[in-house]
């Protein structure tokens, strides 16, 4: 008679199993090495004892597992509660392929499963990890959510447990809850949507991102008309539930947000409101993501810079001690940057530059921008001067209303240097200054004099190029006009009127040029003027206080020359 070798096996600290060492051997590699260690460590011990830390399933697939080697590795009772177990403790034995054959045979049934029970498995994966993720039982089970929430359009009938669960969005904590998205965050009222409820309730991150990328990667069939658009209609309803939950610690509601990010960088630029994103950022503060993550979240808000509203980059600086600015200027330099690498925002076929139109929105945004905070007086200059030369010159068609910003930052900060101020106007293109901004330049006693006089000779630049321009144009003039079929007959003379007012209409914009070049002449001279008598008046006291001091001086040397009169 064989004798029988006991094995003491501890599963997680939760139950002992007393088994036959070398029944499970047979087919358990893992087991084989390490009762061979512990027997050999166990000295006197009548019994090794196996403690197995983090086994999946715990002490019921454990039981599952001993039957099946018991069984000569005959086919245990496989469903749908047990399976994703199974195959993660054969992989954590390290067992024969017998049994992660027919786990596997399982799993690849999981589309077929009823909706609840593949949520349920969806949800023991993710307490699975890393080995539901090393088997692809998690990318299964992902998969197998997709393609019930494609096929079906309307609820399926609530069986067992999976329809008990009810949205954390109820609570009173996110009645009061108002996340910033123009997406109408509903659960399970609408026929496309009626998955939001049961997945926000059961489903941590990282189940809810696997499942995010596999609907994205599904093509466009029985989501919806834009599934991208459903997938983000459902982050945001999921942040909703979450971070609004009562209870939730900072790190969960960081882990939220860092899937929910993570899940949105893989949509269109055009499924995701700027207003949503955001309202993300804006929660987000606070919890301090990952830099990456960070990183990932300005780079989409970037790409939808010119769907942005003054509001929207008002953001609060954080707080880095004394002198520190009222708003993040760096994070909507962050912005711009992005915006201006993010191209047309979609597929290569697309420009590799913003279009001239999104890129005008951006550059009226930035000048309301740097309107805003030019009156702060913790604002540096180095800060502003980014501001200012951030966008290309393209991006506005007229400068005034940086001019009008640049003269608010002048007049609060009263002590800036001349080359300070000549680098923020370096973002002013004179020639797209209208003649009235540039008269208030030259009048303007805030601005460098440099400043001034680039202006007027951009403005007499401007003026040349009218000329040319014009007189160009006057060349023609003797040719008849085209036909425009309003007029069938012409008397004579008829061509000679038409070119005379064509000439008087181009003598006319010429004189007004000339009136507008007189005026900015006009305020130059004038500025010289007041320069020079301040200069004058400086002389005058200059020489007064030396006549002063030469009258001092010789009153002293006269009276210690006298002698002292008795009295």
């Amino acid at each position: 008679m064989s004798r029988v070798f006991l094995l003491e096996v501890d599963v997680n600290g939760e139950e002992l199993f007393v088994v036959d060492k070398d029944v499970l051997a047979r087919f358990c590699g893992r087991i084989n090495q390490l009762s061979s260690s512990s027997a050999a460590a166990s000295g006197r011990r009548r019994r090794p004892r196996l403690v197995l830390h983090g086994f999946p399933g715990g002490a019921e697939a454990f039981e599952l597992v001993a039957r099946f080697c018991y069984a000569g590795g005959g086919a245990p009772v496989i469903t749908s509660a047990n399976a994703c177990a199974l195959r993660c403790a054969a992989e954590f034995l390290d067992m024969a392929p017998s049994l992660a054959r027919l786990t596997e045979k399982a799993l690849d049934e999981m589309p077929h499963w009823p909706w609840h029970a593949v949520v349920d498995a969806a949800r023991q994966c993710e307490r699975l990890l890393p080995l539901s993720d090393a088997t692809g039982a998690f990318d299964r089970a992902a998969s197998a959510l997709a393609c019930h929430v494609a096929a079906a359009t309307v609820p399926p009938p609530i069986s067992g447990a999976g329809g008990d669960a009810t949205p954390t969005s109820s609570s009173p904590e996110s009645a009061a809850f108002r996340f910033s998205c123009d997406t109408k965050s509903s659960g399970g009222g609408g026929r496309g949507t009626w998955w939001f409820d049961d997945l926000a309730a059961a489903l941590g991150p990282a189940a809810v991102a696997r499942v995010a990328r596999a609907l994205v990667a599904r093509p466009d069939d029985g989501v919806g008309a834009d599934h991208h658009a459903v997938v983000a209609r459902f982050l945001f309803y999921y942040l909703k539930c979450r971070v609004a939950a009562a209870g939730a610690t900072a790190e969960e509601k960081r882990a939220v947000i860092e899937a929910a990010v993570d899940a949105m960088a893989l949509l269109d630029r055009g499924a995701v409101s700027c207003k949503g994103l955001f309202g993300v950022l804006r929660i987000s503060t606070p919890l301090r993501l990952s830099d990456a993550c960070r990183d990932r979240l300005v780079a989409m808000i970037g790409r939808k810079l010119d769907h942005a509203t003054l509001d929207n980059l008002l953001v609060p600086a954080p707080p880095s001690g004394p002198g520190t600015s009222l708003y993040d200027v760096g994070l909507v330099l962050r912005f711009v940057e992005a915006f201006l690498n993010s191209g047309g925002g979609g597929g290569g076929d697309e420009p590799t530059t913003p279009s001239p139109a999104r890129m005008k929105k951006v550059g009226r945004l930035v000048d309301l921008y740097m309107a805003e905070v030019a009156p702060d007086p913790s604002l540096g200059p180095a800060r502003f001067v980014d501001l200012a030369t951030a966008l290309p010159a393209s991006a506005r068609d007229s400068h005034d209303a940086m001019y009008r910003a640049i003269d608010v930052y002048f007049q609060v900060h009263a002590r800036l240097t001349d080359d300070d101020k000549m680098k923020i106007c370096r973002g002013l293109v004179y020639e797209k200054l209208s003649p009235e901004c540039c008269k208030h330049l030259a009048r303007n006693a805030a601005f460098p004099t440099r400043a001034a006089v680039q202006a007027l000779a951009s403005q007499h630049t401007v003026l040349k190029s009218i000329v040319l321009r014009d007189s160009g144009e006057l060349k023609p003039v003797s040719s008849p006009p085209p036909f425009t079929g309003k007029h069938h007959h012409r008397r004579d003379g008829e061509d000679d009127d038409d070119g005379q007012v064509i000439l008087y209409a181009g003598r006319l914009d010429l004189t007004m040029e000339n009136q507008n070049l007189r005026s900015l002449l006009d305020g130059m001279h004038w500025r010289v003027m007041e320069l020079e008598k301040v200069c004058s008046r400086m002389k005058a006291q200059l020489t007064k206080m030396k006549a002063t001091n030469r009258h001092r001086r010789s009153s002293t040397c006269t009276a210690r020359s006298l002698p002292r009169m008795c009295s």
